[in-house]
């Protein structure tokens, strides 16, 4: 079975369906200029599933606007989520080139994350450090925390909006390099980042989407790949922001946390560490401005139980808020999309690596 997503190229046509259902969901009036995401409410009993299933124009219309709905009031829990996230986002994908410790809860349905707790996690692309990722991202509030717990989302047109366009042309000429390390006990072993048992496996893997690898003699792995910092959308065509420079940076640490990376790796050691596709390093002043942008298109989403929420992974990066108390959040990431297959980019934002 194709993992591809309903409604972007490649996909098969879709059916046409009575409108009768249509009006059975409706989005919350907000007052005009209100931040994503998108909410959505049930007028009356509805099977979420099937209604997505059969009004998925809708759903993608939706989605290509805003980049984000809230589905409020479907009272969605685990055992009816993977249906839903299917409908929605389409057939789940594997988790692979893992950066986020998660449980497999069921196939394709994952723990949102299991960092601790009183850790933020900042915002970005799911896997856009990669050369296929998902294309929609569907979360469920199984149990909503009482303290804190929410996920901030931003739009990623418009954070791409608010960067000088200077640093946007160096970015999309130079790419973004991606230096990573996986040892045991510290950070993420190879076999859990990639899902393999063998470094031969993970040689045929890395060989095939354009990782380089080094295998250090107390048996770790670092790689290295370069990855555009921006993409065009399959199916809009819009330009966004779409990368992990800010993310897998030393600099995204606290201070103190900085120095004690810094200190007991150095920084060709590092877990994770990003860098400009050519390796020179990346300024603080831009770093600074690229989270500014982040930071000032960041809308928050908090949760209640029951909550799904899809987003589109390509116009839409998002986060996660402190907590306090249990928190349980899942996830499922569906329709594979690959950088060769998304439109070019217009030509006054240069040329970026494939």
């Amino acid at each position: 079975m194709s993992n591809r997503l309903p409604g972007f190229p490649g996909a098969a046509s879709r059916q046409r369906v009575a409108a009768s259902t249509a009006d059975w969901v409706r989005p919350v009036p907000v007052p005009a200029g209100t931040a994503l995401p998108l909410e959505v409410r049930p007028d009356t009993e509805v099977d979420l599933p099937a209604w997505a299933a059969e009004h998925a124009t809708t759903v993608d219309g939706w989605l290509h606007r805003h980049g984000a709905v809230l589905f409020r009031g479907f009272g969605i829990g685990l055992d009816r989520f993977a249906a839903a996230a299917q409908a929605l986002a389409g057939p789940a994908l594997p988790y692979r080139e893992r950066s986020s410790p998660r449980t497999e809860l069921a196939p394709g349905v994952y723990t949102s994350t299991d960092h601790p707790a009183h850790q933020p996690i900042p915002l970005h692309n799911e896997n856009s450090y990669q050369q296929e990722f998902p294309a929609r991202l569907a979360f469920c509030a199984v149990v909503a925390a009482t303290d804190g717990g929410g996920t901030p989302v931003a739009d990623c047109r418009r954070v791409l909006a608010r960067l000088d366009p200077q640093l946007v042309r160096a970015f999309a000429r130079r790419g973004v390099l991606y230096q990573r390390n996986y040892a045991d006990g510290v950070g993420m072993g190879w076999r859990e980042a990639f899902q393999r048992d063998s470094r031969a496996e993970v040689e045929q893997y890395c060989a095939r989407v354009g990782i380089a690898v080094e295998w250090r003699p107390d048996g770790g792995l670092r790689t290295r790949q370069v990855r555009p910092a921006l993409a065009a959308h399959p199916a809009t065509g819009e330009p966004v922001w779409f990368n992990h420079a800010a993310f897998f940076h030393l600099s995204g640490h606290p201070p103190d946390v900085q120095a004690a990376l810094r200190d007991e790796f150095g920084e060709a050691d590092l877990p994770a560490h990003s860098y400009y596709g050519d390796g020179a390093p990346i300024e603080p002043d831009v770093l600074a401005a690229i989270r500014a942008g982040y930071d000032a298109e960041t809308a928050p989403v908090d949760w209640r139980a029951g909550d799904l929420l899809v987003l589109d992974n390509l116009l839409v990066a998002h986060g996660r808020e402190p907590f306090r108390g249990e928190r349980r959040v899942v996830v499922s990431m569906g329709g594979l999309l690959r950088r060769a297959d998304l439109p070019e980019l217009p030509a006054d934002l240069g040329a970026a690596p494939r």
